[in-house]
């Protein structure tokens, strides 16, 4: 059985800029920081596709000729509500 708490904890933010546009894909994965950073050194070495998986289920799609840059992170916890500092 998984907590909630390990599940948050292998995953990690993306952020992906695409050359000739002022958009940049934002999402978050189940993947970890290092899985990402392979799929990417992968993509750009081979001058392939890069796929990921955000945490929805849903493929995120980029040819790797139009990465102007990724910015891979660990996620952090999302704090809802009122609370005191």
């Amino acid at each position: 059985m998984t907590s909630k708490k390990n599940t948050l904890e292998s995953r990690a933010e993306v952020r992906i800029g695409i050359s000739d546009s002022n958009q940049e894909l934002n999402f978050e994965t189940t993947s970890d920081v290092a899985a990402v950073q392979a799929l990417v050194t992968a993509a750009l070495d081979k001058g392939t596709t890069l796929v990921l998986t955000d945490a929805r289920g849903r493929q995120v799609i980029v040819a790797a000729q139009k990465i102007s840059f990724v910015e891979v992170g660990e996620s952090a916890d999302r704090r809802v509500g009122f609370t005191s500092l």
